[in-house]
């Protein structure tokens, strides 16, 4: 059939309906308690925590691990429960549990998963109502026992920044992944607007673009999701954390 004129007029009142009625922003109810997570090997299970913010509603928190290439995976590591029930303003943990088959994983450095937790809310009793079911992930980090640092010790200062063409290609040489956010000529210049983050691998190196600086200044994230920033010397086209400003 052929539409009319006012089916098409009310079609467009229901798209308009439709769009006013959605929230701006849309506000996840259950919320971890951290950015990021480290494993330490010397452990058998980390505790997350997760709250429900809304002071009405039960939520279901359903969670899981992926790993580095995003695959959802039930071993070496594995999420307990997976699926639980938060009740409105309360908190409730999810462990993350080490598996035997947890020994397979480099002992030399870290291995990279991604943790997921997705909110599942209540049944609306009202017809024609959008729900949406909102979820965080996070990078989790599982650190073998034989590098488990010092709780507060750094690992920026190990990077090395080699100068090339249009930026630098930024060395790791430790056996931790390494977030840079930002490469500046200063502690108070202020980092590019198109600066692209970059997660570097234990033991290799990645390009950014910036520069070149006499006095690199570079922005990464540490463990606690903290943003420490460290100044580099360079000699040449090499660039290594400056041991003076440390030791101040």
């Amino acid at each position: 059939m052929k539409p009319t004129r006012k089916h098409i007029l009310s079609a467009l009142l229901l798209s308009a309906g439709l769009a006013v009625a959605l929230p701006a922003p849309v506000q996840a109810a259950i919320s971890l308690d951290r950015t990021r997570a480290i494993f330490p090997g010397s452990e058998t299970s980390l505790a997350l925590s997760i709250s429900n913010a809304s002071s009405k509603k039960p939520y279901l928190a359903q969670a899981w691990l992926e790993d580095a290439q995003g695959n959802k995976v039930t071993s070496p590591l594995i999420v307990t429960p997976a699926l639980q029930r938060v009740e409105p303003g309360q908190k409730s943990i999810i462990r993350v549990n080490a598996l035997p088959e947890v020994a397979s994983l480099p002992q030399d450095r870290e291995s990279l998963f991604y943790f997921g937790v997705r909110e599942v809310p209540p049944r609306s009793g009202q017809p024609n109502v959008l729900q949406l079911a909102l979820q965080t992930r996070i990078k989790l980090f599982y650190r073998p026992a034989s590098i488990v640092a010092e709780r507060y010790s750094r690992k920026d200062d190990k990077l090395v920044l080699h100068k090339i063409p249009g930026g630098y290609r930024i060395e790791n040489p430790t056996p931790y992944y390494i977030t840079v956010i930002g490469v500046s000529g200063g502690k108070k210049q202020p980092v590019a607007k198109d600066f692209t983050s970059v997660m570097i691998a234990p033991k290799s190196s990645e390009t950014v673009a910036g520069g070149p600086y006499a006095t690199p200044w570079i922005t990464t994230i540490n463990d606690f999701g903290g943003r420490p920033g460290l100044s580099f010397r360079c000699n040449g086209d090499t660039c290594r954390a400056d041991s003076d400003e440390q030791a101040g």
